[in-house]
């Protein structure tokens, strides 16, 4: 910026009054370009926050870049350390100075507790730490988790299938690395009852807690009719020894057969709607597909918004032909010139024009105008069909190696 002066011969009294005048508007111009400066500066750290958070954490339920630029200081807080390095890096190319109050997760609050096993049958996983927080998700008793933070008695924590919520203490049990170590190499069971309990003893008079299928535990030694076995959190109990499978045998013998999946899915039939809810306790419509899935051997993410993203579409125009035992069928609200599309709904394709799928309790609908089943409402609201079983993308684990879950570094 060029600034001209033109200085006339004044008397002396005036030729002072001139100077400072000028000595102002110097030093407000100069003002104003430092200030320009820093606003440039400004919005090319926020252009990079912004960038940073479409790139690495662009889903909040699965990852967090949580970060904020204020008047030369960065603060907030990430789960994405290497991104976070990266951005740093490019910072500094920039040569942009800033105070770094970013705070990296998992962090202090855990004192070096940063994984935890599910200590209760069903542990219920919300949005915010306090009971009265939505519900997100539920994991099943053996779940390995990441634990990123504590506060008060809640923790936010990581689920395998990577939903990133917060968890009561009574749910879980805390582990550093070693102790998480030393539980992933015992043995464990698989409970496979579609309910059940844990007895203190054999005689089956005082329980420790109940079960439910999928609950992982491990096994200790067995008597006539019964296994004794070890929950995460040191409880020593007893359960039937017909309600248990091996982990390894359970999981060599999962399969996702047509015969499988329609078995898994109607067993239940009449399960109760819960919004969050991934177990026989209750279900909400992605819980269920999520469900059938994890009980035949395969992890897919949790929520429909998210199950769209994997497999191949095989239909869009409503050819049921086209479509095969275990395909997702998505429902919602088509784009618009104005809006995206809107995805709220899931079930699971099971042959003759029929799916079965969650909304007030888990059902059976058709797609055939002469059944007693025939779902007009979410015949209206059809989206399409994604082929999921054999095109899950590599991110999707199988439950053989959810169980060597978690780590810091993924």
């Amino acid at each position: 910026m060029v600034i001209a002066t033109t200085v006339f011969l004044l008397p002396t009294q005036n030729q002072n009054s001139l100077t400072k005048y000028i000595s102002k508007f110097l030093s407000l111009a100069l003002g104003i370009v430092l200030l320009s400066c820093q606003d440039e500066k400004s919005g090319l750290v926020e252009q990079l926050i912004s960038e940073f958070k479409s790139e690495y954490a662009p889903d909040k339920r699965v990852a967090i870049w949580e970060i904020e630029w204020s008047n030369g200081i960065l603060s907030g807080e990430t789960d994405q350390t290497e991104a976070l390095q990266i951005f740093r890096g490019k910072l500094d190319k920039l040569d942009i100075k800033y105070e770094d109050q970013i705070s990296t997760l998992p962090d202090q609050s855990v004192e070096g507790k940063e994984f935890a096993v599910v200590t209760i049958s069903v542990a219920n996983i919300r949005s915010a730490p306090k009971h009265s927080a939505e519900l997100a998700t539920q994991a099943l008793l053996g779940t390995p988790l990441k634990v990123l933070k504590k506060e008060g008695s809640w923790y936010l924590i990581q689920t395998p299938d990577q939903y990133i919520s917060w968890v009561d203490s009574g749910g879980i049990h805390v582990m550093n690395e070693k102790e998480l170590s030393e539980w992933n190499q015992l043995p464990k069971a698989v409970f496979t009852d579609y309910s059940g309990f844990a007895y203190a003893d054999s005689d089956e008079k005082e329980v420790i807690s109940d079960l439910v299928a999928g609950n992982i535990i491990s096994l200790e030694w067995t008597e006539t009719n019964h296994q004794e076995i070890l929950l995460p959190d040191g409880r020593v109990g007893f359960v039937k020894k017909n309600q248990l499978m091996p982990f390894e045998s359970w999981n060599e013998s999962r399969q996702l057969s047509p015969e499988n999946l329609i078995q898994t899915a109607k067993a239940m039939m009449g399960v109760p709607y819960l919004w969050g809810g991934t177990s026989f306790k209750g279900v909400d419509c992605s819980g269920f597909t999520k469900t059938i899935f994890f009980l035949n051997g395969q992890v897919i993410p949790r929520d429909a918004s998210q199950q769209i993203w994997e497999g191949e579409e095989v239909d869009e125009d409503k050819n049921w032909e086209n479509l095969e035992v275990g395909d997702l069928l998505f429902f919602g609200e088509k784009a618009t010139g104005d809006k995206k599309e809107k995805v709220v709904h899931v079930g699971m394709w099971i042959g003759d024009n029929s799916f079965i799928h969650s909304r007030g309790r888990v059902r059976i609908s058709s797609f055939d105008q002469d059944s007693p089943n025939y779902d007009e409402y979410e015949m209206n609201r059809y989206l399409r069909t994604k082929r999921v079983i054999g095109h899950l993308t590599p991110n999707i684990k199988e439950v053989e190696t959810m169980m060597n879950f978690p780590t810091l570094n993924p």
